[in-house]
């Protein structure tokens, strides 16, 4: 058995990670919807993967779409240990990223909930689950692969910049949804500090966008979605729906 405390932090995130991805793939009841969401999380074309597997893309291809059988073991652990490794020639930014997740009690307390989804989401259907209206980017065509609750004051008052990061979980591509707000302007200082960008920025408790908010939204061109949900819990049920 591995000894993870012995791992450099980059190397028990791969680990991790692997064990994450591959678990995933062997329970799902559609692995090949797994293997496109990671394969996107990772930003890899489906020919370089079959390039780093020594395979013709038709073979990703058919196994995405459902047209091939589950994938077996072995290949599931060629295909991870794939992505981790085209991942780490780039400088392993999604590794890092996972990296940043292992459990904080600070963080456990500001994150109300977290989630990645089985598969991607389109913007317009995220904002009718959780009863929300799409005020800035309302002509994005987007995914998203998954969600944070915060409560945006604990965030911004009791986070460092490097914790805020672990907001974006695996991907940037998620909905980072803030409560406990009075105006739009704060969440967006929660989410400069980091230099990242989420998918779309949802705002809850709040009647509408105030200009500033509006304005550094339009600026960062991140969609902002208001909740007309008033019970954080409720929100909560709607988006475990997205299961």
């Amino acid at each position: 058995m591995d000894v993870l405390e012995n791992y450099t932090p980059f190397e028990k995130a791969k680990k991790m990670l692997s064990i994450q991805i591959a678990g995933e793939i062997v329970l799902s009841n559609d692995p090949g919807v797994v293997i496109q969401k990671w394969r996107s999380i990772f930003k890899i074309p489906q020919r370089k993967l079959a390039q780093e597997l020594n395979i013709m893309p038709s073979v990703i291809s058919d196994y995405e779409s459902g047209r091939r059988k589950s994938p077996g073991v072995k290949f599931i652990k060629k295909l991870v240990t794939a992505m981790l490794e085209i991942d780490e020639r780039r400088g392993g930014e999604i590794i890092k990223e996972y990296s940043s997740l292992f459990p904080e009690e600070k963080i456990s307390d500001v994150i109300l909930s977290m989630k990645e989804f089985e598969k991607p989401i389109p913007l317009k259907e995220f904002a009718k689950v959780i009863d929300g209206e799409i005020v800035v980017g309302e002509d994005i065509e987007k995914y998203i692969f998954g969600y944070t609750i915060i409560d945006s004051v604990r965030a911004i008052i009791e986070l460092s910049p490097a914790e805020l990061v672990k907001m974006y979980g695996l991907t940037t591509e998620r909905a980072l949804i803030f409560t406990n707000i009075s105006h739009g302007r704060s969440p967006f200082i929660a989410i400069k500090v980091t230099n990242l960008r989420p998918g779309v920025v949802v705002f809850h408790e709040i009647d509408d966008l105030d200009n500033i908010g509006r304005r550094i939204a339009e600026v960062e061109k991140i969609p902002v979605i208001i909740s007309k949900i008033k019970d954080v819990e409720v929100m909560i049920k709607r988006l475990k729906t997205l299961d």
